[in-house]
């Protein structure tokens, strides 16, 4: 779901394939082949929220990420991925290259490299972005069940500040996108070689 991958060797196969069509044979098209079959086997980079990082209740982080990132009926988007990516893209080229150089050449140590950078800026807006606040039951369930205390929050006790919001409850407002530290926590990356 709400996973961003670094997958460098992408347009330069596309671009390939459309050349490798328009030519009708010979030294060319083996040579296009061959230098295709090569970057279909590049390494890259997953980054985000991946597969089996859950949530105590089973609950898959990629889907709560998904959820704040793009905003639900009820959610306002907080698009904490989409901000790291507009405000850092630019830079990554230049991390890695000089991770490749830094690695004297090992595509994979380099993007491990680059992706833990990337990894540190989608956290940073995490922490440092600004979001839509919370909603008032929120933040009078955050005041109730302070942080690594989530777990022990029942369906009762959403309905409870619900209805205490209605009769004039409040709590201070607190920082989205922060509660268990789950979601900054679980910003996770991985190389893989298909």
């Amino acid at each position: 779901m709400a996973k961003s991958v670094l997958k460098g060797s992408a347009r330069v196969q596309a671009q390939l394939n459309r050349i490798g069509r328009e030519l009708q044979g010979g030294w060319m098209k083996r040579l296009l082949s061959r230098v295709l079959r090569r970057t279909q086997a590049l390494p890259h980079a997953n980054i985000g929220f991946l597969e089996g990082a859950v949530y105590p209740d089973g609950t898959p982080l990629a889907t709560v990420a998904y959820y704040n990132e793009f905003g639900t009926d009820r959610i306002p988007a907080r698009p904490f991925m989409r901000q790291a990516i507009a405000k850092n893209q630019d830079q990554w080229p230049k991390l890695l290259a000089a991770s490749l150089k830094a690695t004297r050449g090992d595509l994979e140590k380099a993007l491990d490299m680059t992706a833990e950078r990337i990894v540190g800026q989608i956290q940073a807006s995490i922490e440092k972005g600004t979001y839509e606040p919370d909603s008032p039951v929120t933040n009078l369930l955050k005041d109730r069940f302070p942080k690594r205390e989530q777990s022990g929050m029942t369906p009762a006790d959403v309905w409870q500040a619900m209805r205490d919001v209605r009769n004039g409850a409040t709590a201070p407002a607190a920082k989205p996108l922060d509660w268990t530290g789950d979601l900054y926590q679980n910003v996770n990356k991985e190389v893989v070689s298909d």
